[in-house]
């Protein structure tokens, strides 16, 4: 398994949800009379609230985050892929409370905060020790991680925070759930470690809590309506000082399905295996069926995800090493032969109608900018071979050779050292007093110079927004970047909807009927 390489004495940490039984209550594995005691143990018994934070980080929340943007569309292919019309909602902003994805990433969310509550149960019936305090901290800052993920999408939401507590938990303001956050976060500062290397890896330290008050400060604003930039800098200077991270030297390998603890970008990343701690599938999703051979997969690629033209024009750069994770236009194998597809004539195009229509095509597969419509109401954009190749493609996670199936190894982070770069640039932008003899566009280019981009000569809001694309494609980002640019009413695709309400969406209607003081979000 991919985890036990990196952390061979804990083998097994995080897998408790693939590598165990399934039909034994973790309680009834669990209990205060036995376990835990030593730093092993208390990290095993945390295993799964990482467990659920791995679970729909790359499915659900990413759909969230990203399909609600411009920078991806997840059309119908071939009469697939409609699934009620979920991914179209998501592209044309309107989505309502029954919406699956909606539904399912309030649920990821929600119920790994129910089971960093548990562990933490666990661990107040345990002896106390400096193991159980850390241990501790570190379930508490992911539990305040995914709060803000839930405060970030949903607005006023719960703040449940006690394991068993049969009363429903009542709704909090963004405001106070900001506030809760804030204040939670700086209390397990001090009882977090600083370690960064495969011991520490998967779990938050104390980097992992200077960035995420830096990412909760740099969008106060739209939360709180109060701006914090010199905040953001004060954090993200946390992490800079420390030396403990640095660029990568090599952007694309930081995505390859064996990266891991020696990424020196990682603050905080979720260890993904393609047997044993299943999830990505970003591949499976965004690649073309003829790309199996040339990537020496064994599974069919499914490839109903692209881009649209407006987000990928932002890659211009063809020395930025960026622009090349993209697949655009005629596509050759690792050798320059042509990557061809036996079809027809009406296979390649349905709408050709000669009375040659099964006349023998050899096709070479080429993705096409636009991701034009045939059938509005069905968001299909065919099922011939022009039709399946619309659409640019990110390979920024590279192929797992390796997987048997969807899933693959390569590991997602969730905070990186380049965006407390791009954070702290943007703070300085701002308003925010730059520090340490930087300024915004001075970061920005320290950025742009490790990608091989052409240094900059300027730097406003339009290029900072624009460089957070370049930069941090494929990893949940987009929507709130969107949101506080003033971005997300624009036009994109097919979306022309304008209305500000959508900056967060629905409370889902199954969590309503469970507990009806919940109050609905305005414009649903």
């Amino acid at each position: 398994m991919k985890l036990s390489k990196y952390i061979t004495r804990l083998a097994g940490i995080l897998l408790l949800g693939a590598c165990t039984k399934t039909d034994v209550p973790v309680e009834n594995q669990l209990t205060p009379a036995t376990f835990p005691t030593t730093d092993e143990q208390f990290i095993l018994a945390a295993g799964p609230a990482y467990v659920g934070f791995r679970g729909s980080y790359c499915l659900a929340y990413w759909q969230s985050q990203t399909l609600s943007t411009d920078e991806a569309i997840l059309p119908s292919r071939a009469g697939g892929w409609y699934d009620g019309g979920r991914y179209q909602q998501m592209h044309y902003h309107s989505w309502t409370p029954d919406n699956p994805i909606v539904g399912d990433t309030w649920t990821w969310g929600f119920s790994t905060i129910s089971t960093c509550n548990q562990v933490l149960a666990l661990f107040a019936s345990s002896k106390d020790s400096p193991a159980r305090t850390r241990a501790a901290a570190e379930i508490r800052t992911l539990r305040a991680l995914l709060f803000y993920f839930m405060m970030d999408a949903y607005g006023n939401i719960p703040v449940p925070t006690t394991f068993g507590d049969t009363a429903k938990p009542v709704q909090k303001t963004r405001s106070e759930v900001f506030n809760f956050i804030e204040s939670e976060v700086k209390s397990v500062l001090p009882l977090l470690g600083a370690a960064t290397d495969a011991t520490q890896y998967g779990r938050p330290n104390a980097y992992t809590a200077y960035a995420l008050l830096a990412r909760l400060y740099l969008n106060a604003e739209v939360y709180t309506g109060k701006p914090r930039y010199k905040d953001v800098v004060t954090y993200c200077d946390s992490v800079i000082r420390s030396g403990k991270y640095s660029l990568a030297t090599d952007y694309a390998k930081m995505f390859y399905p064996d990266n891991g603890p020696q990424m020196t970008e990682f603050i905080l990343a979720i260890p993904y295996d393609h047997a044993s701690a299943q999830g990505e599938q970003f591949n499976w999703y965004s690649l073309h069926p003829a790309l199996q051979k040339k990537y020496g997969l064994s599974y069919r690629l499914s490839n109903p995800v692209s881009t649209i033209p407006s987000y990928y024009a932002q890659f211009s750069d063809s020395a930025d090493v960026r622009t090349t994770l993209w697949l655009t236009g005629k596509q050759y194998d690792f050798s320059g032969n042509p990557i061809v597809i036996n079809t027809t004539k009406v296979g390649l195009d349905n709408t050709y109608t000669g009375s040659d229509a099964g006349t023998p095509v050899d096709y070479q597969l080429t993705f096409t900018p636009d991701v034009t419509l045939r059938d509005v109401d069905k968001f299909e954009v065919g099922g011939d071979e022009l039709g399946k190749a619309k659409g640019i493609r990110n390979i920024k996670y590279y192929p797992d050779v390796t997987a048997t199936d969807r899933n693959q190894s390569n590991d997602v982070p969730v905070f990186r050292y380049a965006d407390i770069l791009l954070m702290k640039a943007e703070a300085i932008l701002r308003g925010a007093t730059p520090t340490d003899n930087t300024t915004a566009l001075s970061i920005v280019n320290q950025l742009r110079t490790a990608r091989k981009a052409t240094p900059l000569a300027t730097l406003d809001l339009d290029a900072m927004l624009k460089e957070r694309a370049l930069e941090l494609n494929w990893e949940n980002t987009r929507r709130i970047d969107l949101i506080r640019f003033g971005k997300f009413e624009g036009s994109w695709g097919y979306k022309t909807d304008a209305d500000p309400n959508k900056r967060i969406f629905p409370i889902p209607s199954g969590e309503r009927v469970l507990n009806p003081g919940l109050i609905q979000n305005p414009g649903y």
